[in-house]
């Protein structure tokens, strides 16, 4: 057998396979069904000691079934056969009774995916997966490497988790097939001061391979070394300044803008970008490129929740917004065609969107768009949200650092930052500092100018 349709969960196949028997058995014109297994264990230690244990394992499955022009979802966590049946039977009790959406529908046999190269995406570490007390151990290891920055009086928490997920999606038009994901973390928030003086900052690593994860020492030393850089924080000024968006954040940004063109908020109308398709949304020659193809990263899939064949595919384009993210509904509502963008849980039907993004990086260092900026901020986090969908009215609670002539000059606190995501999207300047290996590949990102209300 070639690589194509190699699948790792041709055990799952069983339970879709059943409930799509009884589907039909019960009078679906068609259905589809997801069974996803996963496992998962987590380890919080606090002052070097376990404070929290969690793991957890079990299969879920799901069924979507089609009457006309209406349509039901049910869940269940037992794979019996008897229960299967049931579902089956209270989903088309279900759809009788739903309301008519002339857009639903499963694929054509002609759209759904043939073949793929699972071992291409490289998304399931073989390795043995590490037992509860490595996972104590990585996070101990990294808690002390946080205390040992001086400057330091305590760590919040540290956590270490690892989790595996297999999913297998089968339709009653002819597709079928499944994939599997592992995932490892640790993390850790680092406090310095005490009292009304205490500050605190965090870092942590997300991995498909527990190979690549960062060393527990790397990230304990990190979050130590943020949080006391945040030592004697205090409010700036208030006024309009240039803002600068850390990597670590910059990302919102981002995903504000793929909000905006998912499919499901043009349809309802209730997007700031719903105007501009064709339009200049970002500078010239920045491009927004979607590849769920890209090998170790958590976002990537070989196909989509209806069982379309995903793909790479330019979101914007040299500035130009080229197209919705949409799934077949949405895709149907508007006249389009769908992007392979459909997610899709056990419970829920299939709804858009995007996976792996990157935008394109900029020539200059994070230092030297701080020189270019002058006087004004850089966020390295962000709290609370007051966004206008419709309008693009944008603003946020945050913290960072003032920054004078070029350079960082104290700590910044309760503050908010102020705009509007259309104005702010047309401004952005990268920086060449994005993380590669994240399903987000956004750098630092320099606005010209928001609205700081300070002290």
């Amino acid at each position: 057998m070639s690589q194509s349709n190699a699948t790792p969960t041709a055990d799952l196949a069983q339970f879709t396979e059943a409930l799509l028997h009884e589907a039909k058995k019960a009078g679906a014109d068609g259905a589809d069904a997801i069974a996803v297994e996963g496992t998962s264990a987590s380890i919080d230690v606090l002052k070097g000691a376990l404070e929290h244990a969690e793991s957890s394992e079990g299969v879920e499955i799901g069924l979507r079934v089609l009457i006309g022009q209406k349509q039901a979802c049910v869940s269940a966590s037992d794979t019996r056969s008897s229960t299967i049946a049931e579902m089956a039977q209270r989903a088309v009790a279900m759809a009788k009774e739903a309301p008519i959406d002339p857009h639903i529908g499963l694929a054509t046999p002609e759209q759904l995916a043939k073949e793929w190269d699972i071992e291409a995406l490289d998304m399931n570490d073989p390795s043995t997966p590490p037992s509860p007390e490595m996972l104590q151990e990585l996070a101990q290891r990294a808690e002390a490497a946080a205390l040992n920055v001086q400057g330091v009086s305590q760590v919040q928490a540290t956590s270490a988790g690892y989790g595996n997920r297999r999913i297998h999606l089968a339709t009653s038009n002819g597709f079928t097939g499944g994939y599997a994901r592992t995932g490892y973390s640790l993390s850790t928030v680092a406090i310095s001061g005490s009292g009304a003086d205490m500050e605190r900052d965090y870092y942590g690593d997300g991995r498909t391979y527990f190979a690549d994860l960062e060393s527990p020492e790397h990230i304990g030393q990190i979050a130590g070394q943020r949080a006391v850089d945040r030592i004697g924080a205090r409010q700036p000024k208030t006024g309009f300044f240039p803002v600068l968006f850390e990597e670590r954040i910059s990302g919102t940004l981002i995903g504000h803008l793929l909000g905006a063109i998912n499919g499901s908020a043009i349809v309802r109308g209730g997007s700031f970008l719903r105007d501009k398709l064709g339009e200049q949304v970002l500078p010239k020659g920045l491009s927004l490129l979607e590849d769920p193809h890209r090998a170790r990263v958590s976002g990537s899939r070989p196909f989509d929740g209806e069982g379309l064949r995903t793909r790479k595919r330019a979101i914007i384009d040299d500035g130009i917004l080229t197209g919705w993210t949409l799934d077949l509904a949405n895709g149907r509502a508007l006249g389009m065609e769908s992007t392979a963008s459909a997610s899709r849980g056990t419970s829920s039907p299939p709804s858009p969107s995007a996976g792996n993004v990157t935008l394109t990086q900029g020539k200059s260092t994070q230092a030297e768009l701080l020189a270019e900026m002058g006087t004004g901020l850089l966020v390295t986090s962000l709290i609370g949200s007051s966004i206008n969908a419709n309008t693009g009215d944008y603003s946020r609670g945050a913290s960072g650092y003032w920054v004078e002539n070029g350079e960082l000059k104290f700590p910044v606190n309760e503050c908010t930052i102020a705009g509007n995501l259309t104005e702010m999207l047309l401004d952005i300047q990268p920086a060449n500092d994005a993380r590669t290996h994240l399903s987000r590949v956004v750098p630092s990102i320099l606005l010209s100018g928001m609205t700081i209300a300070g002290g």
